[in-house]
């Protein structure tokens, strides 16, 4: 039983974390960015409307898959069974060098920058030394076990739930229409190159909503795992989405979009035009909400170093779980070191790390995607308790869009996007390496 991940996530542990994974810091730092791009209410709402819609066809196909490998590593082990150990690596070391170590320097920054609402002459060495000091700990806490995990899941993604309706209420009932005037006309603000600026605006919004497919990261540890993992994804997809549009309409309510475009802080600056306690009161609750993502991500990724180091194509110590808590130790700390490398190395730059993470999130999320269609014509008999909905149409959806946002990323900011690239070509060196060293053995 040393070797062995135990089985002990329920359907609301799974729901809870896809959902934490999702409702971080994007949804309280990423208006400004997203009103930058399309400066228009009515855009900003189709914009955040259109990424829970990726997200939900995404989910949609994801689900089909979760249903067919209920094992931990969920992403790498549907590109890997798809597309060859190759592909499979790339994806897990691009999980390890970008996009969750990316998301965890981005998240524990913007921890540190709600913090600065009551210290305001705090330094950006102070800041990156309290984003690095909460991984750190994040970290330690989450190999003490998956019981330990799934309760801070449960606790701290209901209180940020809470925080959530607490602004939504907020804006509707007290908008007033004399401070506040929201024009949802589509006369004037609108960028034109229409399309180039609704895919730029994405950048936020997909990083906001992202996370949804952690739940799939620790199926080896979830009760009834063919079920329950498609289920959370899709449950998780449905809850972020609606409050994140209801939310953004609220901060709409209480201040100016030009207000919005300007500050990293929009939930405590809505919240401040009421009280002047209320600002505060906010930046607490979000920078706990933030502190419990920080917690799901430290958790969830490792496990695919696991399943990779268990396939042979990884370090072997990341295979190796703790005889005690039953965690794998050496894959979390592995993660932690290189996202400190990453927080580092951005010195505290949100919106550069949000695009660096979420261009190679967003590529290989489609290319999973397009897994459906590969089971589907090598694999027509496997077990499937879950049929992707939609089928062709949904995944077909979600693959494009992918496709599309990587695509314009790429061409309308390459000093974010091309860092990415440059590792993933060196992952494909590293994979030969371990596999000529497997050989020899």
């Amino acid at each position: 039983m040393q070797n062995q991940l135990q089985k002990k996530l329920t359907l609301y542990g799974l729901t809870m974390i896809a959902v934490g994974s999702c409702i971080g810091s994007g949804i309280f730092v990423t208006p400004a960015q997203i009103v930058e791009a399309v400066p228009n209410a009515t855009l900003v709402l189709a914009v955040w409307a259109i990424g829970g819609l990726v997200a939900l066809t995404g989910a949609l196909t994801f689900t089909e898959l979760g249903g067919m490998f209920p094992r931990s590593g969920g992403v790498y082990v549907y590109i890997k069974e798809a597309y060859g150990p190759l592909a499979g690596f790339l994806y897990g070391w691009t999980i390890l060098l970008v996009i969750n170590t990316g998301a965890l320097a981005g998240l524990c920054v913007a921890f540190a920058e709600y913090l600065k609402i009551f210290v305001p002459d705090m330094g950006e060495n102070t800041k990156t030394a309290i984003a690095a000091g909460t991984m750190l700990v994040l970290t330690v806490v989450n190999m003490r076990g998956v019981n330990v995990s799934q309760g801070l899941a449960n606790f701290f993604t209901g209180l940020k739930l809470l925080s959530i309706a607490a602004i939504i209420v907020a804006g509707f009932v007290f908008f007033d229409p004399e401070k506040v005037h929201l024009d949802f006309s589509l006369s004037q603000n609108v960028p034109v190159n229409l399309t180039s600026a609704l895919l730029t605006g994405l950048i936020g919004v997909l990083f906001s909503v992202g996370g949804w497919h952690h739940a799939s990261y620790v199926a080896g540890e979830a009760i009834n795992a063919r079920r329950n993992v498609p289920r959370a994804m899709f449950f998780g997809v449905l809850i972020v989405t609606g409050m994140y549009l209801l939310v953004n309409l609220a901060y709409m309510l209480l201040l100016p979009l030009d207000t919005i475009a300007a500050t990293p802080r929009v939930a405590s600056e809505a919240i401040a035009t009421l009280a002047p306690w209320g600002g505060k009161a906010v930046a607490i609750a979000i920078a706990l909400s933030i502190f419990g993502t920080i917690g799901i991500y430290t958790m969830s990724a490792p496990r695919i170093y696991y399943a990779m180091a268990e396939d042979g194509v990884f370090f072997k110590k990341l295979a190796e779980v703790h005889p005690r808590w039953h965690t794998p130790v050496f894959a979390m700390l592995i993660q932690v070191a290189w996202a400190l490398v990453v927080l580092l190395f951005f010195s505290g730059l949100f919106n550069k790390i949000i695009t660096f993470v979420t261009f190679m999130d967003i590529a290989f999320m489609g290319l999973a995607g397009a897994a459906v269609f590969v089971f589907r014509k090598k694999r027509k008999d496997a077990e499937r308790p879950i049929r992707a909905w939609g089928y062709p149409v949904v995944p077909l959806i979600f693959v494009i869009i992918s496709a599309a946002f990587a695509v314009n990323t790429l061409m309308e900011r390459p000093g974010q996007a091309l860092p990415g690239l440059v590792l993933l070509l060196l992952g494909v060196g590293v994979y030969f390496g371990f596999k000529r060293k497997r050989n020899r053995r």
